[in-house]
Order: C-alpha cells, then sequence, then structure tokens
C-alpha cells in the first residue's frame, strides 16, 4: 500500500474542481492559502473549467516546482519528447502559427505552456502504468489529474449552459452532449489489487457518497487518456523545491519495491 495523507473539499461549483483540487495539494504541503483565493486567481473559460497548466504556473508561481505528463497528442507532438529533445516553446509557438485554432482552448493553453516553461515547469510524456504512480507516491508527491469525468463516472454527456443558481454549468444529455472533464487527485494505490485512491472535490459523486474513494487502475488510466477530448489526459506532480529531485522519469529506487503509508510532509 502506498498512501499519502491527503484531505480535499468539496468544489463550490461545478466548473471550480481544478481550483480545489489544487487547494487540497497546497493544503498537503501545508501552504494555507483559502479555496476562495486560489479560486479567483486562477480563473476559468468562458464557459467554465481551467486547465491542469493554469493550476500548475499559480503553483510555480507560489514557489513549487512542478511536472506535466502529457497523454494529449492533438497538442504535444511525441517526436518533441523526452523534455530537453527540442525546443518545446517554439514548438508550440510555430503550432499556433500554422493551426490558427479557432477553440479558445488552444490558444489559451498555448500561451499557459509558454508561461509555465518559462517559469521552469517540466513537460514530458510517458506510458501511463502502475510504475509511474508508485514512483510519485514513493515520492511524497500527490498527483493532481485532468480526466473524462464522463468515462470515469460512466455517465451521459453534458450540454454546456449559463451558470444556473445551483452553479451549474452544464446539464446531462446523451444525444446532445459532450464528453465532460474534471479534476482528481490521486493520493494512494493499492498494488495488490491494482486500486487508486482517488480525493474527488466533487460531493456526493456517481462512485462514493464521500470525497476519498478507491477505483481499478484500468478504470481510471483510462479516463486519465481519454481526457484528451477535454484538453485533459495529464498529471500534474506539484512539490516544494527542498523535497526530494522528482522528474517524470525518475528512477525507481528499492524503498519504492516496499508498502509503505505516508503522512503529511
Amino acid at each position: 500500500m502506498h498512501q499519502l495523507s491527503l484531505r480535499i473539499e468539496s468544489q463550490p461549483s461545478d466548473s471550480d474542481c481544478g481550483p480545489t483540487c489544487l487547494h487540497a495539494v497546497y493544503n498537503y504541503w501545508k501552504d494555507e492559502i483559502s479555496l476562495d483565493q486560489v479560486i479567483e486567481e486562477i480563473g476559468q473559460f468562458s464557459k467554465g473549467g481551467t486547465l491542469a497548466v493554469q493550476l500548475a504556473c499559480h503553483a510555480l508561481r507560489r514557489g513549487y516546482e512542478a511536472t506535466i505528463v502529457t497523454y494529449n497528442v492533438q497538442f504535444f507532438d511525441p517526436t518533441w519528447f523526452p523534455f530537453g529533445r527540442v525546443d518545446l516553446a517554439e514548438k508550440l509557438i510555430a503550432q499556433r502559427e500554422a493551426k490558427r485554432a479557432t477553440d479558445e482552448r488552444f490558444d489559451v493553453a498555448t500561451e499557459a505552456y509558454l508561461q509555465f516553461l518559462e517559469l521552469g515547469g517540466v513537460v514530458d510524456m510517458e506510458p501511463l502504468e502502475e510504475n509511474l504512480i508508485v514512483r510519485s507516491l514513493v515520492a511524497g508527491v500527490p498527483i493532481l489529474s485532468g480526466l473524462s469525468a464522463t468515462f470515469l463516472y460512466q455517465e451521459a454527456r453534458e450540454v454546456s449552459q449559463p451558470r444556473d443558481e445551483r452553479g451549474r454549468t452544464s446539464v446531462a444529455n446523451d444525444i446532445l452532449g459532450e464528453p465532460a472533464g474534471h479534476f482528481v487527485v490521486l493520493y494512494g494505490y493499492e498494488t495488490q489489487t491494482g486500486q487508486v485512491m482517488l480525493a474527488d472535490p466533487l460531493q456526493n459523486n456517481p462512485i462514493a457518497k464521500t470525497h476519498l474513494y478507491a477505483a481499478p487502475l484500468s478504470q481510471v488510466a483510462t479516463a486519465i487518456l481519454l481526457g484528451i477530448a477535454t484538453y485533459d489526459a495529464n498529471l500534474l506532480m506539484i512539490r516544494k523545491k527542498h523535497e526530494r529531485p522528482m522528474s517524470a522519469k525518475f528512477a525507481m529506487s528499492p524503498v519504492a519495491k516496499v508498502a509503505k503509508t505516508f503522512d503529511e510532509p
């Protein structure tokens, strides 16, 4: 069992999952910042929601180090990796000029990743395997992940709408709907059962009535990969600079092979 001690609050609206997960990670690192402040400082798209890289930039500006492992091959080309193989900023700028996308998220994502790289962030790409998750947890680093809520929850796709009195910016519609994205924090893994422990900011979610629950790695991994439909499909590792070095590809140490439960740092 590899498990960190982590708690998470309820997201105030259905589009505040990202900042709420980031707040949980800050809380894990004993960073006393309010959820309201995190939400206000990060902002949202016009239709609601945020990107993992926007969360990462916020963390970098607060003095953390951040690594994003991406599976979004619509935005990143596999030949650009491993990190440092090419000038990633140069590639992103060239891609933006060549594609001239009309999707708001494309331009926002490009600008956010350029800021992320300038701030010292690392972007990498590697297979989504048990070893990757365990390495981070053994290093004492929780994993903030952008994934497909539609697949994770096995619920109907959704149609966007103006924010209503309950804070909802979308409603279920299995015909007209589109896949919905979501953020959770991976804080534990049971090697014998293959169960991933998730901290989910959505209270009374379709999987459990609590914020903390376990789900099969196969289900979680598939949801992460399908997050490509919503500019998600990534893992974000945030840590304090004085902690042990972290890279998307840091070597598996002998301690990683020993079951261990971690407390808060």
